[in-house]
């Protein structure tokens, strides 16, 4: 019995016996040879046998081409490194041949064992090396999961000890304590609710990259009448008017949790980036369905965004103004779930004239 002097796998494909014998005699003293005289025979042996590293196909057989075999088993069988034998002088038909089946590179007929060797080195350093990449993009999945998973929790945990104090400053608020403490109180409040924003949105994005998306019929008259629920006490508080679609359209599928995320963070926007000295504030949320398509325009008179800063608002962090509080997270929670919606996003803006965002996800 032959002792291979390493261990790379090579299956060889070809329908004439005599090529069959001849390549397992060149070989067989330096690498496990496998052989087969057909396709079938072929798919049978990567079946049992997983590890086979190199793959070489005569290009013309009966039935089924190297080609045509490597096309087939690109799916099932991706890691082996194809290489094709061929007696094509069409330099055009061997590109066409090696771009459809994604090979490695090709060898002319009647090969040269030296040309073997070579190729077998270089397909293995390939296929070491894409091996190892691949462990290693494994093994960053695995800790990127572990990370996102301890986020999501720790972004829920933080917030019983925040909201404990928040209740604690309202125990406060209600005592009969000094005006300078009071106002220090107001400080502690205004300084914990930013830090219960920042980490609320921080939640919401983890809750994104980990949720799945669950299409249901949604009622527009519904959302719009939850959308009231929280903003219209909003709009009174902050003497803006709030516009909604008015009744009558058609129901639609789509994943509520992400229709209600991308709602409440464009109108979120929309009433925190007022003009203080703008005496008719207004807010109007518009939903058209049609058979393909839903398109929401959330639009305010507010501080508008500048152009020059319109192409970022959708980063991660940024922020194009400083006048009220903003973890950064809103408009890229925003388009990360569009993108999972197959959706899109478009802002018209003018400074000190307001925004309006346009929302259009296919049915």
């Amino acid at each position: 019995m032959v002792n291979p002097t390493s261990d790379i796998r090579i299956l060889f494909i070809d329908d004439e016996p005599n090529n069959l014998i001849s390549f397992k005699a060149s070989f067989r003293y330096n690498y496990t040879i496998y052989l087969a005289g057909n396709t079938e025979e072929a798919a049978k042996l990567l079946d049992e046998d997983p590890s086979i590293n190199i793959i070489f196909s005569d290009q013309r057989m009966a039935g089924q081409t190297g080609v045509e075999f490597f096309e087939e088993i690109r799916e099932k069988h991706p890691d082996p490194i194809r290489i094709l034998i061929t007696g094509y002088t069409d330099v055009e038909s061997v590109i066409d041949a090696i771009n459809k089946g994604h090979i490695f590179r090709y060898i002319k007929k009647p090969w040269v064992d030296s040309d073997i060797h070579q190729a077998i080195d270089e397909a293995h350093k390939f296929y070491l090396t894409v091996s190892l990449l691949k462990k290693k993009n494994q093994a960053l999945e695995k800790a990127y999961n572990e990370l996102d998973r301890f986020a999501y929790s720790a972004t829920h945990d933080m917030r019983g000890p925040i909201l404990s104090v928040l209740g604690i400053i309202d125990l406060m608020k209600n005592s009969t304590i000094p005006p300078e403490a009071s106002e220090m109180i107001g400080m502690i409040e205004n300084a914990m609710l930013k830090l219960d924003g920042y980490i609320k949105s921080l939640h919401e994005h983890y809750s994104i990259r980990r949720g799945e998306l669950h299409f249901t019929r949604i009622a527009v008259e519904e959302l719009i009448c939850d959308m009231s629920a929280l903003y219209d006490p909003v709009a009174s508080l902050r003497k803006t008017r709030f516009l909604k679609t008015q009744a009558g359209l058609p129901a639609f599928r789509s994943d509520l949790t992400s229709l209600k995320i991308i709602l409440t963070n464009l109108l979120s926007n929309a009433f925190k980036y007022q003009r203080k000295t703008e005496t008719e504030k207004m807010v109007i949320l518009d939903i058209n369905v049609s058979i393909q398509e839903v398109i929401i325009k959330v639009s305010d008179n507010g501080i508008g965004i500048a152009e020059e800063s319109q192409d970022d608002i959708f980063n991660i962090f940024f922020r194009a103004t400083h006048e009220e509080f903003g973890s950064g997270f809103g408009l890229y929670n925003v388009r990360d779930i569009l993108n999972k919606l197959n959706g899109d996003i478009r802002v018209e803006s003018k400074e000190n004239e307001g925004s309006t965002f346009t929302v259009t996800i296919p049915c």
